[in-house]
């Protein structure tokens, strides 16, 4: 618990930890990327959302990006995790400092329809990844993206090596 307050009152804001799970889902058309953002309000993010009881941190990176996007999809890597405080209310409705870690995954696009994303999302779109970057409005999810693009050029270029030894076998 954190201790706020001055003087003779004072009270104690509740201190929570929370995991959360998420992902880039991307897709390739005529040689260009695109990834799958959300906008939430006035601020594009990745979709991400907390892990359920029983339920593992892949499961729950699918499960929140087929809810918040509409599209389904495979987990191809791992990208990594974020961490952040913020204020917010627990259940319960107490005033809380939570401190919320995201764990994040590459996810290949296989199909779906962003029209059917749910109510808490604003808007659904696809973007370049170059483009998605600018896009993003939180910096730690920029670097994420960063990231995810890495992953992606080196899939890319483990994929043009295997052709070019099958190419060579041929």
């Amino acid at each position: 618990m954190i201790h706020v307050g001055s003087g003779l009152s004072c009270r104690f804001v509740r201190t929570v930890r929370e995991i959360s799970s998420g992902g880039v889902v991307y897709r390739k058309r005529r040689g260009i990327t695109k990834v799958a953002l959300i906008r939430v309000g006035r601020r594009w993010c990745l979709p991400k959302g907390q892990v359920e009881e029983g339920e593992g941190l892949e499961e729950t990176a699918l499960r929140e990006v087929s809810e918040e996007t509409g599209l389904e999809g495979r987990i191809v890597a791992k990208i990594g995790d974020i961490s952040y405080w913020f204020t917010g209310r627990t259940k319960e409705g107490e005033a809380a400092k939570i401190f919320k870690r995201v764990y994040f995954y590459l996810i290949r696009y296989l199909g779906g329809d962003l029209s059917r994303h749910d109510k808490e999302v604003t808007e659904v779109c696809w973007l370049p990844i170059s483009a998605a970057v600018g896009q993003l409005s939180y910096p730690s999810e920029k670097e994420t993206m960063r990231k995810a693009m890495a992953l992606l050029k080196g899939q890319s270029l483990k994929s043009d090596r295997a052709d070019l030894r099958r190419d060579r076998k041929s």
